[in-house]
């Protein structure tokens, strides 16, 4: 007893130092718009910068599908200052590394470089954000490089193709229902007009979060900032971001995929759920506490205790929820049932654990015990300074603030028990979600 009390006494002392040391952020913005954001880690000569655009797939026109991550391929094609390729080959030259993502609320690039790169990296992404040249050919060339990744990625994965059509049938208007690297017929369509006009729209530095983490100087950083960046002119009259609402949903979905590649058979149900909104997280905190409780530990969780050691009729039992979307998340549960389960024996079997769930409440051992692993994870992650940038950068561009990213882990640790059960009560709407069943064939249900 003494040596546990001793240990939860050392997190706790590691915790507040931890949360001193993520204090040393520094915020501004340019004349110009543009968000700039400072993190500073002195303990390598390393930084990391990165620039976050608001703009995601989310965001694209009717037709357009893919785009959003299209442009994220052609940013590499080069300005009058530098050539085709030639940024790739002055990070590695430098001893660099760098990526490029594209979500639906948001597209990023970074590099990681010693320190006393940061300049040069500036200089060649602010160069980008506005001078970049493209060509027919490099749109036809790139779009052909966008298919085949589609075909590796989707058109070749039975599971990418079950998520692609669960996702539509979660949303009935809203574009988190249309795949970020976008429907195949439409990608074939792009073109260097369509790639120019989001472009030269959304790629601007009012429409830009930078950050900048590692062992920088804040003044030092917005001199550089302001040299590079602050020059830039931002887009005349830039809206703010409006996009379809989903309708009142009324009436569950299921769907099932049938695939000779299936390797194994498993069910999900995904629930329309709330995201994380700035000023008020508390609900979101309540589901990831929830999703975390039921699925996000293995055979520690309750869908693993009971499916898993109890009843022996589960490989796996997952529950996940992620509420750092600008609009409506999701919640979901996926059970893999045994070989010689049937899909629908699965499915009655998650169901009856989350009735018992509602009627029964939170183990109040279990939350404690969760709840110190959440803050655990949470020490370990602000090791890791890129992390942190990315987590800022998601954060800023996703509708939330500094103020919604640092308040964060506190507002994990205050959920009750009551908080959980009034968001599972909230979010397991049958009417607002969507089961699917990923099968081998349309006559075993996942069974023999």
């Amino acid at each position: 007893m003494y040596l546990r009390q001793v240990g939860l006494g050392v997190v706790a002392l590691l915790t507040l130092a931890v949360a001193a040391a993520a204090e040393n952020i520094t915020s501004f913005s340019l004349d110009n718009g543009m968000d700039v954001v400072v993190i500073e880690d002195h303990r390598a000569p390393v930084v990391t910068h990165m620039v976050w655009y608001r703009i995601g797939a989310a965001d694209e026109q009717p037709g357009k599908s893919g785009i959003a991550h299209l442009l994220e391929h052609l940013m590499f094609k080069g300005t009058e200052n530098f050539g085709p390729g030639e940024f790739s080959r002055v990070v590695a030259a430098n001893g660099g590394s760098e990526n490029a993502f594209t979500s639906y609320d948001y597209t990023g690039y970074f590099q990681r470089v010693a320190a006393d790169r940061l300049a040069l990296m500036m200089e060649m992404e602010s160069d980008r954000m506005r001078g970049l040249i493209l060509s027919d050919n490099d749109v036809t060339t790139e779009r052909d490089v966008v298919l085949e990744e589609r075909n590796s990625r989707t058109e070749n994965n039975p599971g990418a193709l079950f998520s692609e059509q669960r996702m539509a049938s979660l949303y009935l208007n809203h574009h988190y229902g249309i795949p970020i690297i976008g429907w195949k017929h439409e990608i074939k369509q792009l073109n260097r007009r369509d790639a120019l006009e989001f472009y030269r729209k959304y790629y601007a530095p009012n429409n830009a979060v930078l950050v900048v983490a590692g062992d920088v100087d804040p003044v030092e950083v917005r001199q550089l900032a302001e040299r590079y960046y602050g020059q830039l002119q931002p887009t005349p009259d830039l809206m703010p971001r409006h996009r379809p609402s989903e309708p009142p949903q009324i009436s569950p979905r299921r769907l099932s995929y049938v695939d000779s590649r299936v390797s194994q058979p498993y069910i999900i149900r995904t629930y329309l759920a709330e995201e994380r909104n700035p000023g008020d997280q508390k609900q979101a905190a309540a589901l990831t506490i929830l999703a975390e409780l039921l699925g996000g530990s293995g055979i520690s969780s309750v869908l693993g205790q009971e499916l898993q050691l109890k009843q022996k009729i589960a490989l796996h039992v997952s529950a996940y929820y992620d509420g750092l979307s600008l609009d409506k998340s999701g919640f979901a549960l996926v059970v893999v049932p045994k070989e010689g389960i049937t899909l629908q024996a699965g499915e009655d079997a998650m169901d009856a654990v989350l009735a018992e769930f509602l009627e029964n409440g939170v183990d109040e051992d279990h939350l404690a015990r969760l709840k110190m692993q959440v803050r655990a994870d949470e020490i370990y992650a602000r090791d890791n300074i890129q992390g942190i940038a990315r987590r800022y950068g998601e954060a800023l561009t996703s509708g939330l603030t500094i103020a919604d990213v640092q308040a964060w882990p506190e507002i994990l640790q205050s959920v009750t028990s009551e908080d959980v059960m009034a968001a599972a009560r909230q979010v397991f709407d049958r009417r607002r979600s969507v089961t699917g069943w990923l099968m081998r064939s349309d006559d075993d249900e996942g069974g023999e």
